[in-house]
């Protein structure tokens, strides 16, 4: 029977025979040529679907963690859950399903000039794919707070998470409760700040183009945009 897509199917079989192979050659050259020998897939094909070698694999192993964590939480009841510990358990549930060494690898792969745009661009789409999977409607300016918000939090776990060696990650949980009380109690002063008479004169008059900007169209790769 043949696969769903041939093409998706070729791509996962490279990416599974890296993994141990990225552990100890970490996202390299070595490494696809590693997992092309392994996985049997044509190397000329192979080549295709990661023209630029341990880059491109490392990225498809980021891109398969925030798979696997909408997979998780969509299995998930929320329900009795306040937000903020739905946005803990999605952080949680990523990490969960990540190796530490290949995440080790791929942060140092990523702190390159070179591909640090891209690893800044993975951490938003993970941001994203969080808020995404908890129903984030927003289409204002909060589009972007709260993914940039959930973007330093999650870093900032990412790298508390790989130098961890409490049982379980107990200390990177609490490490991930205190930033997302931090970003809890910012949540309260903006608001506060919006109720202040000063704060609504500005937001009526000079601040009044932030109301123009809007959340990037799902079919598009921009950024974003502000209506005419």
């Amino acid at each position: 029977m043949e696969p769903e897509n041939s093409i998706d199917s070729a791509k996962a079989l490279i990416l599974a025979a890296a993994l141990p192979h990225a552990a100890f050659d970490g996202w390299s050259e070595t490494t696809l040529v590693a997992a092309l020998a392994d996985s049997g897939v044509a190397p000329a094909l192979g080549r295709a679907l990661y023209p630029r070698g341990g880059i491109d694999l490392a990225v498809a192993y980021h891109r398969s963690g925030d798979a696997a964590m909408k997979t998780a939480l969509a299995a998930t009841d929320l329900a009795a859950l306040r937000y903020r510990d739905r946005v803990a358990l999605a952080i949680r549930l990523r990490l969960q399903t990540a190796d530490k060494e290949l995440v080790r690898r791929g942060s140092a792969l990523f702190s390159l000039p070179q591909h640090a745009p891209e690893g800044a661009k993975l951490i938003w789409a993970t941001a994203d794919a969080i808020w995404t999977s908890l129903g984030d409607s927003s289409q204002d300016l909060n589009w972007y707070s709260k993914r940039a918000t959930l973007s330093a939090v999650y870093s900032a776990t990412v790298l508390f998470w790989l130098g961890d060696h409490s049982e379980d990650n107990g200390d990177t949980w609490a490490f991930l409760d205190r930033r997302i009380e931090n970003v809890m109690q910012f949540e309260k002063t903006k608001a506060a700040l919006q109720a202040n008479p000063l704060a609504k004169a500005l937001l009526a008059g000079p601040l009044k183009i932030l109301d123009r900007i809007r959340a990037p169209h799902r079919n598009t790769d921009l950024p974003g945009h502000s209506e005419p």
